[in-house]
């Protein structure tokens, strides 16, 4: 019923919503040949292979590491250690919608498929310095429900939250490059000298945030390198969180959060840093460099990676109805979409989340409409637009609409 309707549409976001509205309208016009997308393929015969061979390539590259310097590791992540980390993120990511393994079968290679995808999901985003995992597990599928909802997509809200998933785990990138509304988080009790024994004072602290501030209207380099240096310090905030996580079982920057993410946390930090000390010991701190500088590259400019990332959902208005228009996808040619693996193709997978990624290009050709034309998208052009002057999260300040 209508009614029954409009109570599930409010449990999603404006821009989630708009999504919806065109995936009803596409499948409405076009929907048996994006069904049987939808239904029956997977990235399996392609994805699966590509992820042994990216891991074990990581693995390789951070072991031989020990024997380069400083700026020949920092090359060698530029290129191909940084391709290879994207694409084990976006393979893990295919694996977290259900479209990696053979859809339709409860088993695969005599294994129950969803024991399997949760192994891919925890050991496949190994090596790495501080992973991809918990972002995918608990940040992710929520995402695709709250982006851009102003309530829902704020980092206090993020930090304060007492739910086991975040509300939008992309908030946590997108605070270093996009307006968001609402509060700062995390927040910390420290003890208070002033207000005597025993007494705490309340603060709030965001790298991102403190990282934003510094940006200036029309300043693109100067924003560029502030969106670089605090995302990149971040991480390495990160990969010592990890540390302390796996000493002491607990995530302190998310304290009202459940046990059993606390337990999540700890068990898969644990792993993590277990394989990360064996690499220490195999090949010295240049194996861990390495994996930071492969994780970290492919989101900061001049990377070519970095343009569809800090463009995916900007506030973008239409050119022919005026609305504004929350995601946003990167058409440089089938060597870019190689190059990302299809990450590119952003719009297209919230419209089509469980349609795997050797298959979000096949859209713009079923439903031409939909999609922006062209496959010539200036990468240089598309970055200096985007820290030249920051767009808000997902319209979050416009609102999408909805006709």
């Amino acid at each position: 019923s209508a009614s029954v309707a409009a109570e599930s549409n409010a449990s999603f976001s404006g821009a989630a919503q708009w999504h919806r509205e065109r995936r009803k309208k596409m499948l409405n016009k076009y929907g048996e040949q994006i069904s049987r997308l939808e239904r029956k393929s997977s990235s399996q015969s392609i994805a699966l292979p590509l992820l042994a061979f990216t891991n074990a390539s990581l693995l390789l590259m951070s072991l031989s590491s020990k024997f380069l310097s400083p700026l020949q590791i920092f090359l060698l992540a530029v290129f191909p250690g940084s391709i290879f980390s994207l694409w084990q993120l976006q393979i893990l990511h295919d694996c977290l919608h259900g479209c990696l393994l053979t859809k339709g079968e409860n088993e695969i290679f005599g294994i129950n498929r969803r024991k399997l995808q949760d192994n891919i999901l925890f050991w496949g985003s190994m090596p790495s310095a501080f992973g991809y995992y918990l972002y995918l597990k608990y940040g992710h599928l929520t995402h695709h429900k709250n982006v851009g909802d102003e309530k829902a997509a704020t980092l206090e809200k993020l930090f304060d939250s007492n739910q086991k998933d975040f509300e939008d785990g992309d908030v946590l990138f997108v605070a270093h490059r996009m307006k968001l509304k609402g509060e700062i988080g995390p927040k910390f009790n420290l003890p208070s000298f002033r207000k005597g024994a025993g007494k705490t004072k309340e603060i709030k602290m965001s790298i991102s945030k403190s990282g934003f501030n510094l940006w200036k209207i029309g300043r693109p380099i100067r924003n560029a390198i502030a969106f670089a240096t605090s995302f990149m310090y971040e991480r390495i905030m990160l990969v010592v969180n990890d540390l302390v996580v796996a000493i002491t079982g607990k995530n302190f920057f998310f304290p009202n959060k459940p046990r059993e993410f606390h337990d999540e946390c700890a068990l898969y930090c644990r792993c993590a840093v277990a394989v990360r000390m064996l690499l220490w010991k195999l090949a010295g701190w240049k194996s861990i460099l390495f994996l930071y500088f492969a994780e970290t590259l492919w989101s900061v400019p001049p990377h070519p990676a970095c343009a569809m990332f800090v463009t995916n959902h900007g506030s973008r208005t239409d050119s022919e109805s005026g609305s504004c228009i929350p995601s946003s996808s990167t058409y440089s040619g089938s060597w870019y979409s190689l190059l990302t693996l299809g990450t590119n193709y952003h719009c297209e997978h919230h419209d089509f989340p469980t349609i795997p990624l050797n298959k979000l290009g096949e859209l713009r050709k079923i439903a031409p409409e939909y999609y922006r034309k062209g496959s010539r998208d200036n990468l240089l052009s598309i970055m200096k637009g985007a820290f030249e002057d920051p767009d808000f999260y997902a319209c979050m300040d416009a609102g999408v609409s909805l006709n």
